[in-house]
């Protein structure tokens, strides 16, 4: 986690919170400059999350307006139980859960490129690259593991945001980040060599 993302997370005051319910307030009172406002604050989060999780720039870019239009549309029903942005997250991962298994039905049915004849001739079969090996054993993860190892480690959530965002226990999340990190060390196992002075 970040020194600024440390920061902002210990500087959520009770004023913020009290400015946070103001705004929400004038964004159900339907001042347009509240509803961006509001947007405006949150979106770089939720695009970064949906991003990590798919990554793919336009899914992520559709993810995160989805997650606004349902929230949104949900506002009246926020309850202020939480903060607004864990509410936020908690519906961005059912918006990108959700996208995800439409985005696998439609590619299952598609033809695999293994299944066509090579047009091309470049040789692809090259090492990859340290940065798709780790994209492609992130994605390999179980949908709760991964979700959790990007929402830890590399967004900076804490276990306990996480647990209320999947409503799980803390212990739930703990372990599944363990399990997502040891599953990526045997997969990446390899390259240990490459990388240790």
């Amino acid at each position: 986690m970040s020194d600024s993302t440390r920061r902002q997370k210990a500087s959520l005051s009770g004023t913020e919170r009290v400015d946070q319910t103001r705004l929400i307030d004038r964004v159900l009172a339907r001042d347009p400059n509240a509803e961006r406002e509001l947007y405006d604050q949150h979106v770089d989060r939720i695009y970064r999350l949906a991003y990590r999780m798919v990554g793919d720039a336009d899914l992520a870019s559709d993810y995160t307006q989805d997650t606004f239009v349902r929230a949104f549309d949900r506002l009246a029903g926020f309850r202020g139980e939480a903060a607004f942005s864990t509410w936020l997250t908690s519906i961005a991962i059912s918006v990108i859960y959700n996208g995800q298994r439409k985005v696998k039905r439609i590619r299952s049915r598609e033809v695999a490129l293994d299944t066509v004849q090579n047009v091309g001739t470049e040789d692809r079969s090259n090492t990859p690259l340290l940065q798709e090996r780790l994209h492609d054993a992130v994605n390999d993860l179980p949908e709760g593991y991964r979700t959790v190892f990007l929402m830890h480690d590399v967004e900076g959530y804490t276990h306990q945001e996480i647990a209320s965002v999947l409503s799980v226990r803390e212990g739930t999340s703990k372990a599944q980040l363990s399990r997502a990190r040891a599953r990526l060390r045997l997969t990446l196992a390899d390259l240990a060599g490459e990388w240790i002075a």
